[in-house]
């Protein structure tokens, strides 16, 4: 049996077990911001055996006083984060992918946005 994850407030379930079902569309999609805290940066660089300044630099961009993870155009209106593996369909940094991306779909926009994150993660389920 499939363990669906529930949160608080969420009027849907997720079963992780479907991510194997999906290409990526949590990475992929139109522009956005993948923020990355300074500790998350630390756990990253760390991973990737390479010091913060080497991250920021090669990885990062600043908005504002934040940074996000830079992203590859795959097409026109179609982007994917810098450590989305486009051969094996799945991120290559999961272990220390930041909080963004590690609560997926559990986000405050998506409460009231149900149909749109059913159309983008085959793992939502009706609870």
């Amino acid at each position: 049996m499939n363990e669906i994850i529930k949160q608080d407030d969420f009027p849907y379930g997720f079963n992780p077990k479907a991510c194997d079902t999906c290409a990526g569309n949590c990475c992929i999609g139109e522009s956005g911001y993948i923020w990355i805290n300074k500790t998350e940066q630390e756990d990253l660089a760390k991973l990737l055996n390479i010091e913060v300044d080497e991250l920021v630099y090669k990885f990062l961009r600043k908005v504002g006083y934040k940074y996000t993870i830079n992203e590859k155009r795959l097409a026109e209106n179609n982007y994917a984060c810098v450590f989305f593996d486009l051969e094996k369909r799945q991120c290559s940094v999961y272990e220390a992918r930041p909080k963004q991306c590690r609560t997926f779909p559990f986000w405050d926009y998506f409460k009231t946005r149900i149909n749109e994150v059913k159309e983008e993660c085959p793992a939502i389920k009706d609870i």
